[in-house]
């Protein structure tokens, strides 16, 4: 049994979908809400919050394998409660500003959770990727409204990855052997700036959306009502005022441990322009 936390964001579906298209299995969704989730024919849909360790020990029974995203609860009561339940192996899905910038306060929370997996008598498998195409969305309402897109630090390109391509690499590492103790840094194939993701989403509409560079300080005051201070500063330093030059580079780990290319930001982009419609 293997079970897939966050089974319905980004990474946790495309992970599913994958794992049930090659046939794995029995195969378990945790979700918040099970009557509504969507899940491939003959997946187990669970209700559980990470946000409640207790909630999942329904969950974790019988449970060989987990697949989880740090920082999404108490990491450390999930893993315990994982420990307890008998499950073998944990896919880590951390981040790789934890090589490229750990001064900073995420950086240094993932770190604490992957240290805390690697504690335990679980064997581990940490997946650290790069900026996710996905967050592109947070652009969606003002291109929907045909407002102009105004960002910070636009020309500075970053190799963002695709989720899917992170959901790959998790597959294999939940069902093929040789990736137990692992620690993978993932990134897309080639480094985007804002400007282009934005002129690949304009592609893919088939109009023009406008776009506007903007300071660091009017970005800041954007982001702290949303995410907060120390999370505003952190997403900031590591999208444009702090750039490492780690962060910068392209990485095939995708395609070595997968087999297949990383996918661009246009691909994503196209399959996901409905939401920018």
């Amino acid at each position: 049994m293997i079970l897939v936390t966050g089974a319905t964001g980004n990474i946790g579906s495309a992970l599913l979908k994958e794992l049930h298209a090659r046939g794995v299995g029995p195969l378990r969704g945790l979700t918040r809400d099970a009557a509504r989730a969507v899940f491939p024919q003959g997946v187990e849909a669970v209700e559980g919050d990470v946000a409640d360790p207790a909630s999942m020990k329904p969950a974790l029974e019988g449970v060989r394998s987990l697949f989880l995203v740090s920082r999404l609860g108490s990491d450390a009561d999930i893993l315990e409660a994982a420990r307890q339940a008998g499950v073998e192996h944990v896919v880590l899905v951390s981040s790789i500003t934890v090589q490229t910038h750990p001064h900073l306060g995420p950086a240094d929370e993932n770190l604490a959770v992957e240290q805390l997996l690697k504690e335990t008598d679980m064997a581990w498998t940490i997946l650290r990727p790069t900026q996710f195409a996905s967050n592109a969305l947070m652009w969606a309402a003002s291109i929907r409204g045909r407002e102009t897109v105004r960002a910070p630090y636009a020309e500075t390109a970053l190799p963002t990855i695709h989720p899917a391509d992170i959901a790959s690499v998790a597959r294999v590492a939940l069902t093929e052997p040789g990736h137990h103790g692992r620690t993978y840094a993932l990134t897309g194939p080639e480094p985007i700036t804002a400007r282009q993701q934005v002129e690949a989403i304009a592609a893919v509409l088939g109009r023009e959306v406008p776009f506007a560079e903007i300071s660091r300080r009017q970005a800041h005051a954007q982001m702290v009502a949303v995410f907060g201070v120390e999370a505003a500063d952190a997403v900031l330093d590591v999208t444009g005022g702090d750039v490492n030059p780690g962060l910068l580079m392209v990485r095939d780990t995708v395609s070595q441990v997968t087999g297949t290319p990383a996918r661009p930001f246009r691909q994503w982009a196209s399959e996901n322009a409905d939401a920018f419609r």
